[in-house]
């Protein structure tokens, strides 16, 4: 598992989005906050985090372009 990113969710339809996004990935996504680590695949988990702060990204593979692409609409630049 290797961070790869932060993001920032600022609204329930971009969590919506983030999650049906990482559900079609074949490897694990976890979100990172403090010392809480969440699957990032959970809409429950992601809601118990604060959303408030950038949220740390792993992912378990080496391939993320595809995944960046795709959640680049919550990804902290």
């Amino acid at each position: 598992m290797k961070k790869v990113c932060q993001i920032k969710l600022n609204t329930i339809n971009e969590v919506k989005d983030f999650v049906n996004i990482v559900l079609q990935c074949p490897y694990d996504v976890d979100l990172v906050s403090g010392r809480y680590i969440i699957d990032a695949k959970s809409l429950m988990g992601i809601f118990s985090l604060d959303l408030t702060r950038p949220i740390d990204l792993s992912a378990d593979t080496d391939d993320v372009e595809d995944l960046l692409k795709k959640i680049d609409f919550c990804v902290v630049k």
